[in-house]
């Protein structure tokens, strides 16, 4: 029987040796992928939900339904103002630490939204959700498509894809 020390070299020898500036991922990227899938798929939700609630909103807030369709103005608004900069953001500030600021601003204004007492209270928050949502798809896809090697990428994509349409109705 060989040495520890042996093996490890033997193993060494069959491994498939990386090329030079070939790419090699840190972490499992199918625990990347599932760590943005979840946060897009409660953003796609949420809208969905937002849409189906609305008459109950305007009854629980005594508003009129067409005051009550601030709530989806307001965040529709919010996220077309920060879409097209999400490229410029995730480059200045790094798509990880834009992705995890965009999840945190789209989990505390969730909760803002869920102590709304006011119309008002809700608007705003929903605001504040449309800018950290506004964000989550795009700067979702390019850290899912960086984490991945080329030849997975469509794999990753399609996952992406299957997960997006279960939060839409």
């Amino acid at each position: 029987m060989s040495s520890l020390a042996e093996r490890f070299r033997v193993a060494a020898r069959t491994r498939p040796a990386v090329a030079a500036g070939e790419w090699t991922p840190s972490f499992n990227p199918w625990l990347i992928a599932i760590s943005v899938m979840l946060a897009t798929f409660m953003e796609v939700l949420d809208t969905s939900v937002a849409n189906v609630a609305l008459p109950h909103i305007a009854g629980n807030l005594s508003a009129t339904p067409e005051e009550s369709t601030w709530v989806l103005t307001s965040y529709l608004v919010s996220n077309a103002i920060i879409l097209p900069t999400t490229n410029w953001l995730g480059r200045y500030f790094g798509r990880r630490n834009f992705l995890i600021v965009c999840i945190v601003i789209f989990t505390a204004s969730s909760a803002l939204c869920g102590a709304a007492a006011s119309l008002g209270m809700l608007i705003v928050a929903r605001i504040l959700q449309g800018a950290g949502g506004g964000a989550l798809q795009p700067i979702a896809q390019a850290v899912l498509l960086e984490s991945f090697p080329t030849e997975k990428r469509g794999s990753a994509m399609a996952v992406f894809g299957i997960a997006l349409k279960i939060g839409t109705p």
